[in-house]
């Protein structure tokens, strides 16, 4: 193990905060709270963007930008959203500063005072649908798709780099329908396009399923989701996709004449992920010697670190070097050389295993001379010795390789920590001593499920999609249930 890095098993929230920190991804901020991306972190959130932000388009969505301002009355128009969100809301209630006149710096100038209050958004419903109301005249004005990249604000008393923190980064899709239908579909298309990223790009399993009335969006009607097990057992939300029925087109009073001429409320849905991804990716993939990055979303899937004794030796590395890396990018793949005289090979080596880079090429004069190089991948940390000849096919094939290993172990894993029980004391001891995902009976009442939080503190995670329909009772009040939820302690 790095000497660097807490070992998981000692301390796996320090261990946590050791890969972020030391692998280069974020640091803490002046302001409480906030956090500081650092360039191979964006990189990493670019890369996940520009994957999400392709699907989104080719599924029809636009993308625009709304305003990071939401004025306090539209906040009070629908009576959930507001009071899902009222305690997590930064206010802003003056617009002006100015010298304090006893030479303590500046002070707000108590003239400035706004006529009405401005929210920093928590998340952009109100304002967008204020906004539709005069997009969305007609049938032929739908359906509307919008999507927005931005930053929110929602005001945390406990933060951590990336999983929770006061103002974070994330997408935020706001669409409108004719028909209940077509919104519900939709719904759906974002959850699976969620799940297929989450799966098929980030090597990260996912259950797919609705939450529990007390667990849904603040103002939806239904809130589906996807949800990911991290490596000590805990589950964490991986994106929400939603279906808002009327309530903010009538909140808004968004109506469109129909083919009839007749007129009606759209129907809505909203659905987003955030830089909570990147946490969910390294506490599933990353091991005590630092970040293990799958490739299709690795800032760099492969480095090549040169070895050599002076200048001669470096002058014919490079030249075969960088027929290397064109060739690598001609297919796709991000390569960095790095020939830096800044530190010795052995750092590198070190530094790249941090970081997480999939595959690692070293190549020395005795290596040019044997037409070889020493490959070292990332997941197993298994070396090998390939032919320079037909090298970038090889590193496709490696990449891909890596790919499928991270996700068959993530999934072996959360596979292997989804336990069914029918009792409580069952439920309590699977959480203590095993964790993960917990299948039993509820009752269905939201009374039950908030005993079953305060004395647990785990959470309906989800209802499974195309759940089995089970007759049983219910772990904690032995009342009837038709089938078995999701339960486990999260992020």
């Amino acid at each position: 193990m790095s000497k660097e890095i807490t070992a998981r098993s000692e301390d796996y929230s320090k261990w946590y905060n050791d890969l972020v920190l030391k692998g280069g991804l974020a640091d803490y901020s002046a302001v409480k709270g906030c956090m500081v991306i650092k360039p191979y972190g964006f990189a990493l959130w670019e890369a996940m963007r520009d994957v999400l932000d392709r699907k989104f388009k080719e599924t029809g969505h636009q993308n625009a930008y709304f305003p990071l301002f939401i004025p306090k009355s539209f906040l009070s128009k629908e009576a959930a959203h507001v009071e899902g969100f009222a305690k997590e809301c930064a206010v802003v209630t003056h617009y002006r500063l100015k010298n304090d006149p006893n030479g303590g710096g500046v002070i707000v100038d108590p003239d400035a005072k706004l006529a009405e209050e401005l929210i920093v958004r928590p998340t952009s419903e109100t304002i967008i649908w204020n906004t539709y109301k005069d997009w969305i005249q007609s049938y032929r004005d739908l359906p509307l798709l919008i999507n927005q990249w931005a930053n929110v604000v929602r005001w945390e008393m406990r933060t951590r780099l990336f999983l929770r923190t006061t103002e974070f980064l994330w997408q935020e899709g706001h669409t409108a329908h004719a028909t209940a239908q077509e919104a519900i579909e939709e719904t759906e298309q974002m959850l699976n396009i969620y799940a297929d990223f989450a799966e098929n790009y980030m090597a990260v399993p996912v259950v797919r399923g609705l939450k529990s009335p007390s667990e849904r969006f603040a103002g939806a009607v239904e809130t589906y989701c996807v949800e990911a097990m991290m490596q000590d057992g805990k589950a964490l939300q991986a994106g929400t996709s939603h279906f808002l029925g009327q309530n903010f087109a009538k909140a808004f009073d968004v109506q469109f004449s129909n083919k009839e001429n007749k007129l009606e409320y759209v129907w809505a849905t909203s659905w987003g992920v955030s830089t909570r991804l990147i946490g969910a990716l390294i506490m599933v993939h990353s091991d005590d010697e630092g970040l293990v990055m799958p490739p299709k979303i690795a800032p760099i899937q492969v480095v090549i670190v040169p070895i050599y004794k002076g200048p001669d030796q470096k002058a014919g590395l490079d030249e075969k070097v960088n027929v290397i890396v064109k060739e690598l990018r001609s297919a796709g793949i991000s390569v960095k050389y790095d020939d830096s005289d800044n530190n010795r090979p052995g750092w590198k080596f070190a530094e790249y295993e941090m970081k997480g880079v999939p595959v690692r090429i070293a190549i020395g004069a005795r290596d040019l001379e044997n037409n070889v190089a020493e490959v070292t991948r990332r997941d197993t940390r298994e070396k090998i010795s390939l032919s320079l000849d037909g090298l970038p096919a090889r590193i496709a094939g490696l990449l891909d390789e890596i790919q499928l290993n991270l996700f068959n172990k993530a999934k072996a894993y959360r596979d292997s920590h989804i336990t069914s029980v029918d009792t409580f004391e069952e439920f309590e001891k699977v959480l203590d001593e095993k964790g993960g995902f917990v299948s039993a009976h509820w009752d269905g009442t939201a009374e039950t499920e908030e005993q079953i939080k305060e004395r647990t503190k785990a959470t309906i995670r989800c209802i499974p999609l195309n759940n089995p329909q089970e007759a049983g009772t219910c772990i904690l009040t032995g009342k009837p249930s038709k089938e078995r939820v999701l339960f486990a302690r999260a992020y």
